[in-house]
């Protein structure tokens, strides 16, 4: 087992106040010790929000982040202040969907990163956004993000 070096992170083990926005907030890696393979990570934030930019009222999603890590891993207490830095922001489910994968592309190039964003209706509609960076690898067991499609009454 290779130890950690976590000596560059400012937000683990500290108390840290809430991003007000996506562009304020740090999201950090550190070494990914098991580099010499390919294996996923996945990510499930199944009670994301964020403001819809016309009318300012919440939007609720259930988020699924995939990614094959190269290099470096995403530090999760740095990805949660960021996914909550959303709660106050305005973006349509589209822009908040794939803005957050390429936010986690640009910080940590990936082998592979694929996000899921299962958005509840609002006005009888739901929307679901997909983004990926292109074809998965083939040696790396990929399972199925297991999110129903929604069904409402039936």
């Amino acid at each position: 087992m290779v130890e950690t070096d976590v000596s560059g992170l400012s937000q683990l083990g500290q108390a840290v106040d809430q991003p007000r926005s996506p562009e304020e907030a740090v999201l950090e890696k550190v070494p990914n010790g098991q580099s010499d393979v390919n294996y996923l990570v996945r990510f499930v934030a199944p009670e994301f929000t964020s403001l819809c930019p016309m009318t300012g009222q919440p939007d609720f999603a259930h988020l699924v982040i995939d990614y094959v890590p190269d290099q470096f891993l995403v530090e999760s207490k740095s990805l949660k202040m960021f996914l909550t830095s959303f709660r106050n922001h305005g973006a349509f489910h589209e822009d908040c969907t794939v803005s957050i994968g390429k936010r986690l592309v640009e910080l940590l190039s990936p082998c592979w990163l694929r996000i899921g964003g299962y958005w509840y209706p609002r006005g009888g509609i739901p929307i679901d956004v997909f983004w990926q960076t292109g074809a998965p690898l083939k040696d790396v067991w990929l399972p199925d993000q297991g999110v129903p499609t929604y069904r409402g009454r039936g």
